[in-house]
């Protein structure tokens, strides 16, 4: 009876509990660890832990050495990779336990959403101390430009040398390009124009522009989930914030030396839908995430945590202002930009809220 009652409680735990031998080999799981290591406890049971994961490395050290010293031990932030492709993060604590024979008990607790969400949290401050700064920088930048343009106005009716004048539509074409600078760091200034959004033909407008645009050097691939439903949306800005991505990844595949290839360059745009996930501090019923993946180069890791700020571009001609406006455009619909990269593989992730909003 007791021991029905303790396997109840088990089976109900949100924590993924986890009994192995003396040899890591699997004795049971109870449904959170199934959930987690993406594995049937009848069907892994005597199998060692470490066939379930990719190269553990030192994922595994604090259970070897429990095994060892007969002691208890806890590891924060565990790496592991399982051979279904799914990477997870984990803090666990082990136990050695003694009954009829020697085992550990393994309690993992995921981190990813806690992780994922504190980065979230991070990238949201960080986007409003920018926003801050910039429209500070923009004032500051603005009231002496238009001086020098008055100026330089003035003095132009005032010269009857051509040459000289010559000198005037300078300095004015020059404020004036400063000044739209300036305009185009603060993103866009008029108000959204919401209506009904289906994000795929947001997408595929997307992807008409850059196909003309790459003149068939790239391929571009769909994988969407037929289920996102239409949302309250402004279409065009949508499409110029997909479109600001995209474009950074054409034109770094574009970029990158042809004959270095192992791949033929690639665009992948893929959607889902997310239930109860949570952006920022607000959880939401239901949220659409686009993926837009490229394989190419990808971005140093020194620029990578830096790509959503003002001026910051990886390419020797860029503006560095793409990703700010996308970034400024998807949180006026209170969405989420994130990025990750690695040579052969960057994901632009893009969450968007689909309720309806007032």
């Amino acid at each position: 009876m007791a021991s029905s009652m303790y396997r109840h409680i088990l089976d109900h735990l949100t924590t993924a509990v986890v009994l192995l031998d003396m040899k890591l080999r699997l004795q049971y799981l109870n449904p959170a660890a199934e959930s987690l290591l993406e594995a049937s406890g009848s069907r892994v049971r005597g199998m060692a832990l470490e066939d379930l994961l990719v190269d553990p490395g030192q994922g595994l050290d604090t259970l070897h050495a429990a095994v060892k010293n007969q002691q208890a031990y806890t590891k924060r932030e565990a790496d592991f990779l399982l051979v279904t492709g799914t990477r997870f993060i984990v803090d666990y604590s082990v136990t050695p336990i003694v009954t009829e024979s020697l085992g550990l008990l393994l309690e993992m607790q995921p981190r990813d959403r806690l992780i994922r969400i504190s980065r979230e949290e991070d990238i949201l401050s960080q986007q409003e101390t920018t926003r801050i700064l910039v429209r500070g920088m923009a004032h500051e930048i603005k009231n002496p430009l238009g001086g020098i343009r008055g100026a330089a106005q003035l003095l132009d009716r005032e010269l009857n040398d051509e040459g000289q004048k010559e000198y005037t539509r300078v300095i004015i074409e020059e404020a004036d390009r400063l000044r739209g600078l300036v305009d185009r760091m603060l993103g866009p200034r008029k108000a959204l124009q919401m209506a009904p959004t289906n994000v795929h033909e947001v997408l595929e407008r997307v992807k008409t522009l850059l196909e003309a645009e790459s003149k068939g050097m790239i391929r571009f691939e769909r994988d969407y989930d037929p289920s996102v439903p239409e949302f309250d949306g402004d279409r065009e800005q949508l499409i110029q914030a997909f479109l600001n991505i995209a474009r950074n990844a054409m034109e770094a595949l574009q970029e990158e030396h042809a004959g270095e290839r192992q791949h033929a360059p690639s665009i992948l745009f893929r959607t889902r839908i997310l239930r109860q996930f949570t952006i920022g501090h607000h959880r939401h019923r239901l949220v659409c995430r686009i993926d837009i993946i490229d394989n190419g180069p990808g971005i140093p890791p020194e620029l990578l945590q830096n790509i959503f700020y003002p001026m910051i571009s990886g390419r020797a001609n860029g503006t560095g202002l793409g990703l700010s406006i996308t970034q400024s455009i998807i949180g006026q619909h209170q969405g989420l930009v994130e990025c990750e990269s690695e040579p052969g593989h960057t994901n632009f992730i893009v969450f968007l809220p689909l309720e309806n909003r007032t």
